[in-house]
């Protein structure tokens, strides 16, 4: 800021001479001019034009002037706003130096209590100091009683080194090799049955698939036999409903038996069941299926008319015939889908009901006389079913339970790999805490042989050895331990030598 005004007083003092300059001009112009008119007019002329182009100097002079003293102000503003600048620099750094005042005063006050600090550390350490010869003095009469602890410290010491960490080092790998071979045998058991059993599965399941492309070649021979004993049992029990009845029960047992299915497993026959009405239900048949759901085998259908269908002579018979078995088939069908098997409790169907034709024939004549019927019947949630259809669905039942109890086995499998697997890091977590234990162990063994053999000729086992120079003793010192307090001795010794 102080560098600021010299130059601003310049800019005034040129300004000013500016203004000074064209003052004089313009007297002399007046002077010249009163110079002239007393002259006379015949140099009027010539002078006139002089001082016309003397004006015209000054009148650009003055234009100049004008534009310097334009940019005279420019500079001055400038100046002024340097000048404003430097003022809060200025202030900043006031503003700093004080903040750094303040530093300066907490540093000099950080340094009092440091040197007051310094002060209580001497007067500590001339404390421990007295401390320190206090128990040099503690420890030379303890030395004093060591010489009458002699027999009971080489016992401590022979139970610490030798007895102690060796047999709970030897009990240590003993058990850690019963509890790691406990472990790993039944690992290896089970994973050797895992592998006996992914082996096996596979195994069975290759032949069961072979089994089923053979059942299935074999299926169209089953019906055929199948359909055979129905036409000759439903000619034999024409007329009898309840004896068609149960003769449809056994030709569907007949199919469950064929299917693979287990009675009292995956399917029951002649449960009963309470509805909301407080009467009874009592489906034919419930097959089970995986995840807790069923499905309901109805096989109570009346055969008469199709039996008269069979036995007729004539194309008309027949088809009177043939319409009165649909019409009896759809009456079925309408009083099967009345008992809603859904709404009972402790019945876990599903949507549809398999109604069951025990004919393959007098199915497949129902289908071919009336092709709306089994799209009647599944509007009605209930599926038509013969023999061979019904047969490959309950096959495929049983291929899924096969399916879900392989599933459940390896899922048991994993389940016990997985806690085998915890189980074995547990003890691996524990074995890597007992090694640590028996480190530690070692280490403060090593620690307290040191203890014992340092210091040279000052180490307490020589010390101790010491005594048996005064007194007469039964047991002597290890051997390893006082060649070791030797050795030390002895590099104390030569360490001494090349210092004095």
């Amino acid at each position: 800021m102080q560098e600021l005004v010299p130059i601003v007083w310049l800019a005034v003092a040129a300004v000013a001479g500016l203004i000074l300059g064209a003052l004089v001009l313009y007297l002399a112009a007046r002077r010249w001019t009163a110079q002239a008119h007393a002259s006379g007019r015949a140099s009027r002329d010539a002078e006139i034009a002089i001082l016309a182009e003397q004006r015209e100097a000054a009148a650009t002079r003055g234009e100049e002037m004008a534009e310097r003293i334009q940019r005279y102000e420019r500079d001055w503003a400038a100046a002024e706003q340097n000048l404003r600048k430097l003022t809060a620099h200025a202030a900043a750094q006031q503003t700093q130096a004080e903040q750094i005042g303040h530093q300066l005063a907490d540093a000099r006050r950080g340094r009092d209590d440091a040197q007051a600090r310094l002060v209580e550390l001497t007067r500590a350490h001339a404390a421990l100091e007295a401390g320190a010869r206090e128990q040099a003095q503690a420890a030379a009469d303890k030395l004093q009683l060591l010489e009458q602890a002699e027999h009971r410290l080489r016992e401590a010491f022979q139970n610490l080194a030798n007895q102690i960490l060796d047999d709970k080092a030897e009990r240590f790998r003993e058990q850690s090799s019963q509890q790691l071979g406990g472990l790993l045998d039944p690992l290896k058991l089970q994973l050797k049955e895992f592998r006996e059993t992914i082996h096996t599965t596979h195994a069975t399941e290759q032949r069961e698939r072979g089994m089923l492309a053979q059942e299935i070649q074999t299926l169209k021979q089953l019906n055929q036999r199948i359909s055979e004993d129905a036409i000759n049992l439903t000619r034999a029990l024409k007329g009898d409903t309840r004896s068609q009845g149960a003769w449809g029960e056994l030709v569907l047992e007949r199919v469950l038996e064929a299917s693979g299915l287990r009675a009292g497993r995956e399917y029951e026959t002649q449960a009963s069941f309470s509805d909301g009405d407080g009467g009874r239900q009592r489906p034919d048949v419930i097959v089970h299926l995986p995840e807790d759901k069923d499905i309901v085998i109805d096989a109570k259908m009346s055969l008469v008319a199709y039996e008269r269908f069979v036995a007729a002579v004539d194309d008309g018979e027949r088809a009177t015939a043939l319409t009165e078995h649909v019409t009896s088939l759809r009456r079925h069908i309408d009083n099967l889908s009345g008992k809603n098997y859904r709404e009972i409790a402790g019945l876990r169907t599903l949507d549809f009901v398999l109604l069951f034709v025990p004919v393959e024939a007098a199915f497949i004549e129902a289908m071919r006389a009336d092709d709306r019927l089994y799209s009647h019947a599944l509007s009605k949630n209930i599926s038509l079913v013969s023999p061979s259809t019904l047969l490959a669905t309950l096959r495929t039942i049983a291929h899924l339970w096969r399916i879900e109890r392989r599933n459940a086995k390896a899922d048991e499998i994993a389940r016990r790999a997985a806690n085998l697997h915890d189980n074995f890091a547990l003890l691996v977590d524990e074995l890597e805490a007992i090694g640590s234990q028996l480190d530690k162990a070692q280490r403060a063994h090593a620690s307290a042989l040191r203890r014992l053999t340092e210091g040279g000729r000052g180490s307490v086992l020589l010390q101790v050895k010491s005594l048996a120079e005064i007194a007469p003793v039964k047991k002597e010192l290890p051997t390893s331990l006082l060649d070791a307090a030797s050795a030390e001795e002895s590099t104390a010794g030569a360490e001494k030598g090349p210092a004095e």
